[in-house]
């Protein structure tokens, strides 16, 4: 009676501490996208270009947040996981509420700056807790539900973001998103049991601890690793192109408003979005737990169904045709979060994971949230004297065939996973 009582106990707080981690996320994605529905009033306001504002949503934040990923793993694989993520999200937050004081775009770039610094902090511990608390098996399932995050604040920060900015203005938008996360911060800090490293598996982890170069080089040395990691930067390319650039493009080509757009769209990517992310870790659970190059080729066959329904939805004529066509891609193009992470996670050993995690997190976020706005918004400026208000149609357009060179390397990385799975992980 004993033992089922402790199991019970351990099942109710691995599933309470993955809740609390899921609305943590659900917060770092409300802050950190809550500027793409506010993108045209702020550019507006402070009168500048659509590269600038990529830089904004791209580089200024992915060079500090998938930069500073790394090291903070690494104090994660040696020191307390929750006090981390706690210390983390009440940074963050706090730099999101300063956000709406910016008077020009130095001050908004030096806050976004803040705001990526402290969500540097926030995965790569969070994997690893899901991860000794979640044994292989079930591990990509967690981390699909751990990664709802990403379309339920999506969700809320076009939702909110929208109609604050419709009734009190962009710089009440970031306000209100942004201070509750301080409490949350106090939630998180307070009530959330740190795990022991290895519980999940029975294992008990090596007192030493290898650099971040030695990761680095462990990764590289697995070949499943080059290629899912890449795939996945790819997918993050024109996903986060995507989310950033979609409400200007309702706004310029069909003249729609901020609160209808962080409606529907936001709807789109949280209910359907979110959809594909457990989906895709259930499947990928499935089918990748009879053999394990499906852990990667699920994915690889969603990706390549999205492009040409991408493409359909960006030449669509009409605002309502438009948005209905987006819904199964956005489903499909999120298959990749859970597995990505799991196999970064059943690849590493025990105290290089927090670090694998930050690893993976900088190549995809220095490509694909670095590189996509900014490459949708240099293109659409590009595009601006042949196609004026239309070159962001376009633009996405062309972001969206990179779906397919990722589908390629997921398959590719299939291939290798199972040589590269660490035994009984």
């Amino acid at each position: 009676m004993t033992e089922i009582n402790s199991q019970d106990r351990i099942l109710a707080v691995r599933h309470y501490v993955l809740g609390v981690l899921v609305v943590v996320y659900t917060f770092n994605f409300i802050d950190r996208q809550i500027l793409s529905i506010l993108l045209d009033p702020i550019k507006n306001d402070l009168g500048l270009s659509d590269t600038a504002m990529g830089m904004l949503t791209g580089f200024a934040f992915a060079a500090f947040y998938a930069t500073l990923g790394i090291p903070i793993a690494r104090i994660a694989d040696r020191s307390n996981r929750r006090n981390l993520v706690a210390l983390s999200l009440g940074l963050w937050s706090l730099m999101t509420a300063v956000s709406g004081l910016a008077q020009n775009f130095w001050h908004l770039l030096l806050a976004r700056i803040g705001v990526g610094i402290g969500e540097a902090g926030c995965s790569p511990p969070a994997h690893s807790m899901i991860s000794d608390y979640y044994p292989a098996d079930q591990r990509a399932t967690a981390l699909g539900i751990y990664s709802l995050g990403i379309p339920f604040g999506i969700m809320f920060g076009l939702f909110a973001g929208g109609w604050i900015n419709e009734f009190f203005g962009w710089r009440a938008a970031f306000f209100v998103v942004g201070l509750p996360g301080i409490l949350l911060a106090f939630i998180v800090r307070f009530s959330v049991t740190e795990p022991t490293r290895g519980l999940a598996e029975g294992r008990s982890a090596d007192k030493s601890q290898p650099t971040i170069r030695e990761t680095v080089n462990y990764l590289w040395n697995k070949k499943s690793f080059r290629h899912f990691s890449f795939a996945a930067a790819l997918t993050a390319f024109t996903g986060y192109g995507i989310i950033t650039w979609t409400p200007s493009f309702l706004i310029r080509s069909f003249d729609m408003g901020t609160g209808d757009i962080g409606t529907w769209f936001g709807l789109i990517l949280g209910i359907p979005g979110g959809i594909g992310i457990a989906l895709g870790g259930f499947l990928a659970d499935r089918f990748g737990s009879k053999d394990p190059k499906w852990y990667l080729w699920t994915t690889a066959i969603a990706l390549l169904l999205c492009v040409p329904l991408n493409i359909i939805a960006y030449l669509m004529t009409n605002s309502i045709g438009a948005l209905f066509a987006m819904i199964i891609p956005t489903m499909f193009g999120n298959f990749y979060q859970a597995t990505s992470f799991s196999q970064t996670q059943g690849i590493s050993e025990l105290r290089m994971r927090a670090v694998a995690a930050g690893i993976l997190l900088f190549i995809i976020n220095i490509i694909g949230l670095g590189l996509g706005p900014q490459a949708v918004g240099i293109i659409s400026d590009l595009l601006n004297p042949s196609f004026g208000k239309e070159s962001l149609r376009y633009a996405l357009v062309f972001c969206s065939l990179f779906h397919a060179w990722a589908a390629w390397h997921f398959f590719l990385g299939g291939k290798y996973l199972k040589d590269d799975l660490v035994i009984n992980d």
